[in-house]
């Protein structure tokens, strides 16, 4: 799964730990999803594109093939 984490929080000014406080996760979980190392739980996609203002499928792209 590749995800918009990245490009989002940097265009927000955000820092990894900033984003990870307001959506109640480690610094190191944001760093994971950013990098592809980690698919975060639907709560978790939730409340990241619920942060961003955006759908989860705005946030997460999943390759169905």
């Amino acid at each position: 799964m590749e995800s918009e984490v990245r490009r989002l929080r940097t265009e927000r000014g955000l820092s990894q730990g900033d984003l990870a406080t307001a959506v109640g996760v480690s610094r190191q979980t944001i760093n994971a999803i950013e990098v592809g190392r980690y698919d975060p739980s639907l709560g978790l996609a939730a409340r990241l594109a619920h942060y961003f203002g955006l759908l989860i499928e705005e946030v997460f792209h999943v390759d169905v093939d």
